[in-house]
Parts: C-alpha cells; structure tokens; sequence
C-alpha cells in the first residue's frame, strides 16, 4: 500500500478527519460548482506545492469529515485536468493525475513534483506552501528558491567590490580572530597583506573582484543594511536594556554581537578541586557563538531580513531568514552531513575561526549545554526561516564538577553528554528511547554508543542485570558516576552493597531470616524479596536453614560468603565497595 492509499484508509475507518492529514506535502479538495473554476484552484494549488517541495492534491475528499461520509467523490477527469493545469501555469507545469476507486467514491490524485523553477497560475502572484497554507512570495523570495532549486550560490558569485574596497576596520578585526587561533598557519596569516589575507580565506577572484562572500564580510557594501538586530531583556517579557541595528562589514558586526552577548552572560564559580575553578555562563559562550554563527552562515542572503538575536539572562533566541536546505530538518539537523547554501561564507568564516569545521558546530552545541544541566537547543523551522532557542540558568555545578574529570573526548562528545543529562532523571535508558534523543538513523547506532560507554575505557554506564543477556538491554550510570555525580541525580538507587549491609545486619540479630522479614525490611513485593533472596544465596552469603523449600516456612542463615563484623564495614562504604565488588552486582532497582 502506498502512502496515499494507507492515508485514505485510515480517514476510510474514521481513526480522523482529513483536516487533521493535511500536511506540507498532502492538500484534500473537493468540485466545486463550476468545472473551470475547479481546474483553475487545482492549478492555484499544484504551483503552490510544487513551489515548496512538491507532494500530492487529493480530489474528493471533504477535510471537515471522517470515515466514508468524507469521501464525496469527483466528477473531474485525469487527463483533462492534468492539460488544464499545464496551460494555466507559468511556466508550464507537469503532474501526474490517477483516478482511484478503490475508495468508497472515486478519487483524483495529483502529484505534484518539487520543481526546478518557481512557478504562477492565472496570472496571480506565485505563492509557495508553508504548513497548510499557500503563502504569497516575493521578489527576493523568489530568487532565494530559485537559487535553491537550481544549487546555484549566491555566496560565491561575483560582487561589484573589489578587493581595495576592503574596509580597514574589518580587516583589522580579522587578523584579531586569526590571531586568537590555535592553529599556527592562521596566526601567521594575521600579518599578511590584505590582499594576501583575503585571497587565504578564499573571497577574491582572478581580477581581484570580490565574491558576494567577501563583500559582505569585508567591505561597506552593506553598510545601509541591518545584518543582525540584538535586543536584550532581563526577562523574556521585561523591557529592552539593548537594541542594537549592526550593519556591514560582517566580521565587525559578528565581533560587535558578540561583545555584546559577553558583556551581559553571568556565570557562576565552580570548584573542581586542588584549587582550580570554572567560571560557567549561565548560556555556554561556545553555544552563544555557534548559535549566532550558524545564523548568519546558513541564512538567506536574498532577503532583505535580517538575522535576529533576542538576549535574556535565561536564554537566547536566534532567527534567520530562509528555511533549512533540502535534506536538512529539525529531526536530523543534530547528525546530518553539514551543508549549506553559502560555501564561499561558509568556507571563509571557518577559515577566520568563526566556526566549527564542517559538520560540528551543533553538535558542539549540544554537547556545551548538557554538559552544564541544560536542554539541547529547539529548533523550529518553516521554508522561510530557522529559529534555535538555547535555554540556560544557573548551571548544574555537580553536572559541570563531575564532566570536567571526564577525559576530553568525552566531555566534548554530544552524544556522551546527552546520554549523561537524560540519565540525570531516568534511571535506565535503552537503544531504542534514545535513538530519537541522539537523532540517530538507526537503532543499531545508538546501541554502538551505549556499549562503547560501558566499555572498560569510559565506565561510565552498565547493563541492568536483567537485561544484560539481551541484544540491546537497558543501561544506567555506574555506581562510580553515580556517588561522583551527587546531588546532580535527581533520583536514589538503594545498592547492592547497602542491601547486603542491612540483612546481614538482620541475620547477626536474630539469627535467621525469611521473606517477610526482608520484604517488611526493604520495602518490597513478594517477586522482589524472592529476587534479593536467591541472588544472596547465589553468591553464599546466605544459605537455606529450613527442610522447607518453599512458602512462608523457607528460612535463611549465614553461608560461606556471610562476612565478619570487620569484613562489614567496605560494605558499609558505599563508594569503596562500588569499586570492589562483583560486576555482576547490581542496583536494587533491578529487583523492584
């Protein structure tokens, strides 16, 4: 079954409307009463969804209805309505139109593909389809989807600035960034010729010309145009503190934002121990940078909009004209390949230091705000813009404490990182819960990153003792993270080590035991006091002292494992004795 038909079956059974099916991709449509009219709506509708990225108009189905009654059925043929809508369109359209009476009335389905030109119908204005709605474009709209649909970089054409035309300021503040590099030929390049400078970072063409690229990093061009608008709160809804237009050169405006955002970031001491502190921003700096960069790298160039920055104590908001390039969503933007509309920007701006290299910058983002206890970043997302919102506050100091004795690799590993907020709260995680979190393709992908960190060599997670026979069992932070993390976890396991201190503290009181002594002791159900009984029996500390073998009359005293009075107290240290026990020794949670 295709996905059209398992669309419509599913309204057919009346699980819900059409309305509630009606997606970017997917618009329902019903006769009206006159056939021409009816043609030219369709045609109104194919060029607004193949303006987008295609998808399919449904032909007698009424949105405001479910089950049977809603397929009302179409009296418009095929053929003719696929000729119509290719004359009434500029330029041409072509879509396929199939009749399906498989339905409980005959339905026209037109599909529509994501075309390579922009086009209009009737002679109206083009419009393009924006969540369930057509939306009109405009001018700089249109050339920005052109470009898009075409693969043609508006960033690396030729502008009408020549390399001399760049302004002193702006180059004086690019050899500051490249100076502040760790890469030693980019330091070097700081005390280059400006023509030498720019040619490095790729924006100047055989005649000296520069690329748009380079005309809006370097020279005035843009000096009458608002690149980034800040604005700054104390709270989301308070008054501005700051409101700020920067206009052209773009390094002058970036390095102008981001003074700016520094200046007002508060951080909060932590001591890591021997002395040393960190000082955390309650917004990561190294995620304000890539949020800020990434806007202005990725954004639209042919709209006139600018790139906003709304700044609060709590949290920043950055907004950019243009929506995601093709292949790229708000469920994949974390492990997509890097792409973007602007090579020549973004190939200089990494070549200045402004960004990560390809492909890294949110993922450093990521894993910069769940180190400290945030949320990752949210994104939203339309075909005319992109908005990610980082939300900070006073970091998790033992979060941040126990991640700077990570090795650093680790700490800097979005993954590890994401794995290690989420454990904070939930105290098992499998492949499968956390395959949508890390954004993975595949299952198989997430589980390659829960075992690598149960290896030897990270020991940060182990498999639930009732899982770890599985293909994919459930995974928990180790007792070792557990007693370094403190407070930072919001939840308390009762351990192995402390269950076995409390019921052979029993045993050297009365003796023996039995199950309802340790289900009154522990607090547990039958199932889970059998459970913490066998497994003691497993490992000797306990042996059965009835002829019973099972019921209420099953008594348990000292084995060859029951420890003396001295041997008691590395169980009664929970840290010490998480370090020398059994592996196979779990947390009591395992028999809850």
């Amino acid at each position: 079954m295709d996905p059209v038909d398992a669309v419509l079956v599913t309204i057919a059974e009346g699980n819900f409307n059409a309305n509630d099916a009606e997606t970017l991709e997917i618009e329902f449509k019903t006769d009206g009463r006159s056939r021409n009219d009816d043609l030219g709506n369709l045609a109104d509708a194919a060029s607004c969804m193949a303006n987008a990225s295609g998808g399919t108009v449904i032909v007698g189905v009424d949105d405001r209805m479910s089950g049977a009654e809603a397929f009302v059925g179409t009296a418009l043929d095929s053929e003719r309505t696929r000729l119509r809508i290719y004359e009434l369109t500029n330029p041409p359209l072509l879509v396929e139109a199939e009749l399906r009476t498989s339905h409980p009335s005959r339905v026209l389905v037109l599909t529509v593909p994501n075309s390579t030109q922009v086009h209009s119908a009737n002679g109206k204005i083009p419009t393009e389809r924006i969540d369930q709605h057509c939306m009109p474009m405009t001018t700089d709209r249109i050339a920005a989807v052109t470009a898009q649909k075409t693969g043609r970089d508006w960033s690396v054409q030729r502008s009408n600035m020549q390399a001399s035309d760049a302004d002193p300021v702006a180059m004086q503040v690019a050899r500051e960034m490249l100076v502040r590099s760790n890469d030693a030929s980019k330091r070097r390049l700081s005390e280059a010729s400006d023509i030498d400078l720019l040619r490095a970072v790729g924006v100047v063409l055989e005649d000296q010309a520069l690329t748009n690229a380079g005309a809006l990093l370097f020279t005035r061009a843009y000096e009458r145009a608002t690149l980034i608008a800040y604005t700054h709160r104390r709270t989301p809804t308070g008054q501005l503190t700051s409101n700020e237009h920067l206009t052209g050169p773009l390094v002058v405006a970036i390095q102008r934002v981001f003074d700016l955002i520094e200046a007002r970031l508060e951080t909060t001491p932590v001591s890591i121990g021997k002395g040393q502190q960190l000082h955390i921003a309650d917004l990561p700096e190294p995620a304000v940078r890539e949020a800020v960069v990434n806007g202005l790298m990725h954004r639209e160039y042919f709209s006139a909009e600018r790139t906003s920055v709304e700044h609060t104590v709590t949290q920043m908001r950055v907004t950019s004209p243009g929506g995601f390039v093709p292949g790229v969503s708000v469920e994949n933007v974390l492990t997509t390949s890097s792409r973007t509309r602007n090579t020549n920007l973004a190939s200089a701006m990494r070549m200045l230091g402004l960004a990560e290299t390809a492909g890294s910058g949110v993922d450093r983002m990521y894993a910069e705000m769940a180190r400290v206890g945030h949320e990752p970043p949210r994104y939203i997302a339309d075909p005319t813009k992109v908005e990610v919102t980082l939300l900070g506050g006073a970091p998790n100091t033992s979060l941040a404490r126990y991640v700077s004795t990570l090795p650093p690799e680790e700490a800097a590993d979005a993954d590890t990182m994401v794995i290690l907020l989420t454990l904070l709260t939930t105290k098992t995680i499998s492949a499968e819960e956390l395959t949508p979190l890390l954004q993975k393709a595949a299952v198989e992908e997430s589980q390659s990153v829960l075992a690598r960190l149960s290896g030897d060599d990270a020991r940060l997670l182990e498999p639930t003792r009732e899982t770890a026979r599985r293909a994919r069992p459930k995974y928990r932070l180790r007792e070792e993270a557990l007693a370094a993390l403190g407070p930072a976890v919001t939840y308390r396991r009762r351990t192995t080590d402390q269950l076995d201190r409390k019921i052979i503290e029993l045993v050297n009181e009365t003796g023996t035991i039995n199950a309802r002594m340790v289900r009154i002791l522990l607090d547990l159900d039958t199932i889970g006091a059998s459970r913490v009984l066998a497994d003691l029996v497993d490992r000797e500390i306990l042996v059965k002292s009835s002829e019973a073998s099972r019921g209420p009359s099953v008594t348990y005293g000292r084995g060859k494992a029951f420890p003396s009075r001295a041997k008691l107290r590395s169980v009664i240290d929970p840290v010490r004795a998480s370090r020398e026990r059994d592996p196979n020794q779990l947390p009591l949670d395992d028999f809850d």
